[in-house]
């Protein structure tokens, strides 16, 4: 059976607008699911298990990745972190797009896992534009925004191995161009032939 929905991975360095731009995606697509990941970290004040995040304990997260139900996991600071396999499944057979905001070494796992899922690199225009972004937003000191900075220039190094790149310089201009890319990803011809399926049954066409 194939997926009538996509994988969709967004991408970008701190400062570079992509929460915002996710945000704005979704307050206007009700067809693109956001992923929640699991961790085994407890739940901070104002959380709630299966908004923020899944909240499992680490037997059940051990035992989980053991069973392969993560596309990908990491441990961070003694917490584990992962994305489900069986969920994200699930909300594709059933026609949504599943969005994953994810840095680039999780990007890079799971496309190798799964070869159609759509990575999306979110630029700024340039990092002088990125560093003066992280200065108005006020929350760092400077040693943290040098610090950012930095691991923005690591992470930019691998804009190459996406699937699309969107400069965020204009925010309506980034916006449209990402959900010019959701609307493209909807016309492949794999997601065309699972939703169609009596057409490509006729047609002796495989999804």
């Amino acid at each position: 059976m194939g997926y009538t929905g996509s994988m969709l991975m967004v991408v970008a360095p701190s400062g570079a607008g992509k929460s915002s731009l996710v945000k704005a995606l979704l307050e206007n697509d009700p067809a693109i699911q956001l992923s929640i990941s699991c961790t085994t970290r407890a739940p901070r004040p104002g959380e709630e298990n299966g908004r923020e995040y899944n909240f499992l304990s680490k037997e059940e997260f051990l035992k989980r990745k053991d069973a392969g139900d993560f596309l990908e996991w990491a441990e961070v600071h003694g917490n584990y972190y992962g994305t489900s396999k069986s969920w994200i499944e699930a909300q594709m057979q059933e026609g949504k797009d599943v969005l994953l905001e994810i840095d680039w070494q999780g990007a890079r796992q799971i496309q190798k896992i799964v070869p159609d899922s759509i990575w999306i690199f979110i630029l700024p225009p340039s990092i002088q534009s990125l560093e003066d972004r992280l200065r108005k937003r006020g929350q760092d000191d400077e040693a943290t925004i040098l610090m950012r900075v930095a691991a923005a220039k690591e992470e930019l190094a691998h804009v190459g191995e996406a699937n699309y790149l969107v400069i965020n310089d204009l925010f309506e201009a980034a916006l449209f161009e990402l959900r010019q890319i959701i609307s493209a990803s909807r016309l492949r011809a794999s997601c065309q032939l699972a939703k169609h399926d009596g057409l490509a049954s006729e047609l002796g066409a495989k999804s």
